[in-house]
């Protein structure tokens, strides 16, 4: 265990995925907010990235002590997730749903009075583009996706958990997907692959964005998703919150941030050749995610403004275009997931075998 600065009083927040996208920013807001005294950075592994307040320790959810762990605990805040290898989903059901449900178990057993769970809008049954729906959407997920299928999964285990410790305030936040300039590269990594090179997405040289039937989603930048998991961790809420920014997400505003033109297509052909790729390992993400994208619903973001007093303070193009700006400066971190660059390079990637390993 590792630490950096002095815990004083407060609460004890332990994080565990603390060294990822949203964990770091999540590590970041916790320390400078005068309530919280102390934190636990929990990852696979240390990261030579230091905050205020924070001690590292180096944990693997599937097999480590997690009640001692969270002992002493005010709040549990659980965020690891496996997005690869995707040609191996037993290795992420292992890690998501196995470890998870450990997470949950040990936050019972050592008596912490508050879980705070990252779910997603992933983990919504297919549902309208043209409207919104509040947190009552059946969580059923896209079945043949293995991110969408663990993630609706959890919400059903999490159903019997609430049910069995009545005492422990849960929420579950469902954010869109979420970006940030540090992110990119790590992003780059486990959805494009080592073949995407970062100087493409300079605005003006991609010429054409594929507007397919049910592309329209929404996302959120990374600081205004930390700034939601640190309302629900000090704050007596529970239940599901929604979280976006607006404004929704399609062809159009890719588009313009790429500065090209939109071209209306069948997804059928983009959807044949992602999975062609996938085959041949030249990409990590599976085909069945680029379905799940097409039928996510739109989600109301209501109840988060109202009962858990959160807004975004950047804008869904502001969330992208920070995430592009990332791509083309090879942005990162100092932990292990958010590396701007793996030992080895991009051949280095090539070769562990394109979604076969993490």
């Amino acid at each position: 265990m590792t630490s950096a600065g002095g815990t004083g009083s407060g609460l004890r927040v332990v994080v565990v995925g603390a060294t990822g996208n949203v964990g770091t920013s999540l590590i970041d807001t916790l320390s400078r907010d005068p309530a919280v005294g102390a934190i636990v950075g929990v990852s696979r592994r240390s990261p030579r990235w230091r905050a205020p307040k924070t001690e590292w320790v180096a944990a693997d959810i599937v097999d480590a002590d997690l009640v001692e762990l969270f002992d002493g605990a005010d709040v549990v805040v659980h965020l690891a997730w496996l997005f690869q290898p995707t040609h191996r989903p037993l290795t992420t059901w292992r890690a998501n749903v196995i470890g998870g449900r450990r997470v949950f178990d040990a936050v019972a057993r050592a008596g912490v009075p508050a879980l705070v769970y990252a779910s997603s809008v992933g983990a919504y049954s297919p549902g309208p583009k043209d409207r919104s729906v509040d947190e009552n959407w059946p969580t059923d997920g896209w079945p043949i996706a293995g991110y969408t299928r663990e993630k609706a999964y959890l919400e059903r285990a999490l159903d019997a958990f609430e049910q069995q410790h009545r005492e422990i305030r849960v929420v579950r936040l469902r954010p869109g997907f979420i970006f940030k300039h540090e992110a990119a590269s790590q992003q780059r990594r486990l959805f494009a692959g080592p073949l995407l090179p970062g100087r493409l997405v300079r605005p003006g040289l991609i010429p054409v964005v594929p507007d397919l039937p049910g592309l329209r989603f929404q996302v959120l930048h990374t600081a205004d998703a930390a700034e939601a998991y640190r309302l629900a961790a000090l704050r007596d809420v529970r239940g599901a919150f929604n979280i976006a920014a607006d404004p929704v997400v399609d062809a159009r505003l890719l588009a313009e941030c790429l500065h090209a033109r939109t071209v209306r297509m069948p997804s059928g052909p983009v959807r044949a050749a992602l999975a062609a790729a996938w085959h041949l390992h030249l990409v990590p993400a599976a085909p069945h995610l680029l379905d799940a994208v097409l039928r996510l619903p739109i989600m109301d973001i209501g109840r988060a403004g109202t009962e858990l007093g959160w807004s975004p303070r950047h804008s869904s193009r502001e969330a992208i275009e920070s995430f592009l700006h990332g791509l083309r400066t090879t942005g990162g971190m100092a932990t292990g997931p958010l590396a701007p660059r793996l030992e080895g390079g991009r051949l280095a990637e090539a070769g562990t075998g394109i979604g076969q390993r993490p």
